[in-house]
């Protein structure tokens, strides 16, 4: 654990596309391993740029892009209705071939940084960021993948075509899922089917399991909002971030 990091906006090329990111890093000397950051459906905002120093406060190097970037270059922003609206408009005009391309090319700017090890790189995502984050973890520089409360993943693609749980056969390394059993966007049968597919075709995972937690319990910015859901965040914050420490430990001891 170091508090001392470096922050920085990045710019990452995709061809033609120059796609932003927040790049965070710890000071200490050497290589570490590195973490992709997938947004929700609200940006590279505070809340996302926090969780990436928080990573490289952990000793890791941390990578959040704009996966928006194609469609609203710059968006960021808060939780009102009207922006969750606009935020999901843009969520339905992504295309899963496109994201794809561009986290590959988040990766190989990645391996360019003296400061990561190249062979220790894993992804989280949260909201649509965890939806992309299961498509992420087919790709083969992925070690490791958490993906907190994405829906969709057994009957969506974005974009079109099969769902994205059908590309569970290609996950490279270990998913862990965080899910919140009062949400509405994941029912459990959901659930069960992303177990399932895990399980059939030998992915090691582990799907953790929340009560009482609804969507977006992990984002301490919108459970401030109500004193319940404050209540909520302290029922689930300690034993998810403890989860959470563990996936670090496993992947990338």
């Amino acid at each position: 654990m170091t508090e001392s990091i470096r922050t920085a906006p990045v710019k990452v090329l995709n061809g033609d596309l120059q796609i932003d990111a927040y790049l965070a890093e710890p000071m200490g000397d050497g290589s570490f391993p590195a973490i992709v950051v997938i947004q929700e459906i609200f940006g590279v905002n505070p809340h996302i740029r926090d969780v990436t120093e928080r990573f490289a406060k952990a000793g890791y190097v941390a990578i959040a892009p704009a996966i928006y970037q194609r469609l609203a270059p710059g968006f960021e922003t808060g939780y009102s209705s009207e922006e969750v609206q606009q935020g999901r408009i843009y969520k339905e005009q992504t295309k899963a071939d496109e994201l794809l391309s561009d986290i590959q090319s988040v990766i190989a700017y990645l391996r360019t940084l003296p400061s990561v090890k190249p062979e220790a790189i894993g992804c989280i995502g949260f909201c649509f960021g965890g939806h992309v984050a299961y498509l992420v973890a087919t790709l083969p520089e992925i070690k490791a993948t958490a993906s907190f409360y994405g829906s969709g993943i057994p009957n969506w693609r974005p974009g079109g075509g099969e769902p994205t749980l059908a590309g569970t056969p290609y996950i490279q390394g270990t998913l862990y899922a965080f899910l919140g059993m009062e949400d509405a966007s994941i029912p459990e049968e959901q659930i069960g089917q992303i177990e399932a597919a895990l399980e059939k075709y030998h992915i090691p995972h582990k799907i953790f399991r929340y009560a009482g937690a609804g969507h977006g319990f992990f984002c301490d910015r919108v459970l401030r909002t109500t004193p319940k859901r404050q209540q909520m965040l302290g029922h689930t914050s300690k034993p998810c971030l403890d989860n959470l420490e563990n996936f670090e430990t496993f992947i990338f001891c």
